[in-house]
């Protein structure tokens, strides 16, 4: 059996709400939020979709082609129940995030879960001034939000001098980050300013967040195979709208039961069952002949003084073929030209670091200083973007 697909827009989030809640129910058709401004409900084609599918959620695309994710009502539902008993109940949450994206549309399904009315940031922009009055406006006695790194940073930075944000965070019950990796700096300012954060790991094809602080929430079950992370339970989509090759290069059975293949690198302890993540298949460079996680890269650099928001691409290089290039923000106090490659002496110190942890093979060849860090709608670095811009600064 099959019902219709429709494009709704995501940028009234409430309205979007009511036909989530139809398309939950099954008596309304299923939909595919976009951005911007389009007319409700406008027909995407008279695409059909199998019946049991609610949503269908296009990917950001971050560093391949976007896809379009299938998600079905019980794996919706079954996502919000397993995070409302691992954050200690259901409860009213604030949108800070896109509703077309996953994490902004599991804060619409977790309110209609738990039947309260979420508080929605104006024009679904993050400021600080709008976070703080739709912080203030939450009525309910748990209370929660879904944030990117990025997000969280600029509120713990401000929460610093401002007594009347930090009285608003700390009155949040859980503070879900996720979207990408959460530096440890952060992590420990939070942590002493004395707020609840909960780092999410997950994606669209998994309904969002399903391991909470590195642990499996639900019916979910995470294993390692050959490095990569597999993920299996009530949570998984039912596979790619219009791509069923990818579908079944994505999603496997193994002994009756159905995983996802993540495509991220990790491992899960034995013991504790703890799943650590340590980056992406697809951003792993062979330099020299040696494979070179950037996201390994990535982390190292971030931890070092003034480079917290470094972003790891790979560099074109005639020695070596490829090689990690890192590009940051201007600090504040530098006239910005973008993009501009910097002297020998921070980059010396970038290299010795990454260095040390890492081998040779994996030391930077270039620290490359834009403007501006370019962000996705979705709140991740726009990697192909940062590639480019790499790029122009070597010529």
């Amino acid at each position: 059996m099959t019902r219709e697909l429709r494009t709704v827009s995501a940028g009234e989030p409430l309205e979007l709400m009511v036909g989530l809640r139809e398309a939950l129910a099954g008596v309304g058709p299923a939909l595919l939020p976009v951005p911007g401004l389009v007319p409700a409900l406008a027909l995407a084609g008279g695409t059909l979709v199998p019946r049991r599918v609610a949503v269908v959620i296009e990917t950001s695309g971050s560093t391949s082609v976007p896809k379009r994710v299938m998600l079905g009502t019980d794996a919706l539902l079954s996502s919000a129940s397993a995070g409302a008993v691992a954050l200690g109940g259901a409860g009213q949450w604030l949108l800070a995030l896109p509703a077309h994206y996953i994490a902004g549309v599991q804060v619409l399904v977790r309110s209609i879960a738990a039947q309260t009315t979420p508080v929605v940031l104006p024009g679904g922009h993050f400021d600080l001034v709008g976070f703080l009055s739709g912080a203030e406006r939450l009525a309910e006695p748990l209370r929660y939000t879904s944030l990117v790194p990025a997000q969280l940073a600029r509120l713990v930075a401000a929460a610093d001098d401002d007594r009347r944000l930090l009285a608003a965070l700390r009155r949040f019950t859980g503070i879900l980050v996720g979207g990408q990796a959460v530096p440890v700096g952060l992590l420990a300012r939070a942590a002493d300013l004395h707020l609840r954060v909960v780092r999410s790991y997950g994606s669209s094809e998994t309904a969002g967040g399903c391991v909470y602080d590195g642990l499996p929430i639900g019916d979910t079950e995470v294993r390692a195979v050959d490095g990569q992370l597999e993920i299996s339970g009530s949570v998984l989509a039912e596979g790619y709208l219009g791509d069923p090759d990818l579908t079944t290069e994505r999603f496997g059975q193994a002994r009756g039961v159905r995983w996802y293949r993540t495509g991220d690198l990790g491992d899960v302890d034995p013991a504790s069952g703890l799943v650590r993540v340590l980056g992406r298949l697809d951003n792993v460079i062979i330099s020299g002949g040696e494979k070179v996680s950037l996201d390994a890269v990535e982390r190292v650099v971030r931890s070092l003084p003034g480079l917290a928001e470094a972003v790891a691409v790979a560099g074109d290089d005639d020695r070596w073929g490829q090689v990690p290039v890192v590009v940051v923000p201007f600090p504040a106090d530098w006239p910005a030209s973008s993009p501009a490659t910097v002297g020998p002496e921070p980059l010396d110190r970038v290299r010795a670091a990454t260095g040390a942890v890492l081998g040779p093979a994996a030391r930077p060849a270039r620290l490359v200083f834009v403007a501006a860090i370019p962000m996705l709608a979705s709140g991740k670095p726009d990697r192909q973007e940062l590639a480019r811009l790499a790029g122009a600064a070597k010529k």
